[in-house]
Order: structure tokens, then sequence, then C-alpha cells
């Protein structure tokens, strides 16, 4: 059973999301913080993870923040707030997805749904693409160079994988946000130049010469050369 962890304060809103979510097949664990969150994380599968913002201590990004340092699990942030930097701020630390607050059950599973469409995708083809000296491995959403290696959020590896499947190909900024989102949405084109710089500070720390292979076609977008 596909098992999902439900991050939020307030009780009230634990109990809405679950009762959505139950009645369509999926298992809920719940966690009333951030720090809750990551120890449940460490203990348990988990498929998927439904993360409010607006917590107190540790919020909703600091603690996608602190996910996606250990897994690449899919992360749907819950926000109250309607302003576009806001949205792109949680995308920017991790989020694979949104979802302002009001919102009924129906759109809640689409979204649910559509992410974990994306993983089956993902894990149905092949488990390691290979490039020169850089292998990226599907199932554990790592990219490996050498004897270095860094683990990617969900959008970090859809682009990667779209990039390296076609090295020298140029990809515009409109085609790696379709890769990315795999559906037409009013995020913002500038979100896949945020990705991609957020991307390669990744690589760079994690000991990646980043200026050999991601490289900017100015004008158009990016390719893996």
């Amino acid at each position: 059973m596909t098992t999902i962890l439900l991050i939020d304060d307030e009780q009230r809103m634990l109990d809405l999301l679950e009762l959505f979510l139950m009645p369509n097949d999926y298992k809920c664990i719940k966690a009333k913080s951030g720090e809750e969150a990551l120890k449940l994380l460490s203990s348990k599968e988990i498929h998927l993870v439904v993360l409010d913002v607006m917590m107190p201590g540790m919020d909703g990004w600091e603690t996608c923040k602190q996910i996606r340092k250990k897994s690449a699990v899919p992360i749907l942030m819950l926000t109250a707030r309607t302003d576009k930097s806001d949205i792109v701020k949680g995308l920017n630390v991790g989020a694979d997805d949104y979802l302002t607050k009001p919102f009924d059950d129906q759109e809640l599973l689409a979204r649910v749904n559509a992410l974990l469409r994306r993983v089956s995708a993902v894990n149905a083809n092949q488990k390691v693409i290979k490039y020169n000296e850089y292998e990226l491995d599907t199932t554990s959403y790592t990219l490996h160079y050498r004897e270095k290696q860094v683990v990617l959020t969900m959008k970090e590896f859809k682009i990667i994988k779209a990039l390296i499947s076609h090295p020298m190909r140029t990809y515009t900024r409109e085609q790696l946000l379709f890769v990315a989102w795999d559906y037409h949405s009013s995020t913002d084109i500038r979100t896949v130049d945020s990705h991609i710089r957020n991307l390669r500070d990744k690589l760079k720390t994690a000991g990646f010469p980043t200026d050999q292979f991601l490289n900017t076609v100015w004008g158009i977008g990016y390719k893996w050369k």
C-alpha cells in the first residue's frame, strides 16, 4: 500500500487530509512538526509527503530542505499564500508541486496521483543511464561521477535525465519546464533557471565539474556537453 506522510501543525488539517486520501487506498502517517516528520522518514517507507508551509519552529520550507538532504521522495506543499514568490521559493527548496488552500478532495487527489505516476514512470524505465563518466541511477535518483554522487530532487532528476539522455542537444526553457512538471501550468519560465542554478550549486558542492558538462546556451536554454 502507498504510504503518505502528512505534515501539519493543525490536527484538524491532518484529519481532513486523511479523510480525503484514505478512501483511495492511501495509508496516512501524521506528523505535527518538521522534526517529527524527519524521524518518521528515517524509520518508515514513505512514498509521498504532503507538507504545510506555515508551521511554528521549523516551517515547511526548512522541513523541505532537510528532507531533500536525505530523500528524493515526492513532496506536495500546501500553502495559504498566493504570492508567486512564495510558491517559487517552495519549488526552489525541493518541492515537486504545490497546492493553494482552500482546495477540495478531487484537486488534492489529482496532484497526489500525478506525482506518484511520475515516480512510477521513472522506475519503469532503464535503471542506469550512462554517458562518459556520468551515471544516473533511476532507482535511487542519484547522479554519479567517478567516486562522487549526489541525491537529486524529482525535478532535478527529470531535468538531468532529459539532458544526459540526449547529450549535445539544446533544450529550451519551455521544454525543460514541461519535462520537469509534466503538464502545462502557470509556472514562471524563470523557475527553470532557478532550478538549474540550484542544481549547479548542489553538484559543485559535491565536487562535480559543473562547468564542463551543464552548459547554458545563451538566449535558448541548456544542454549536456
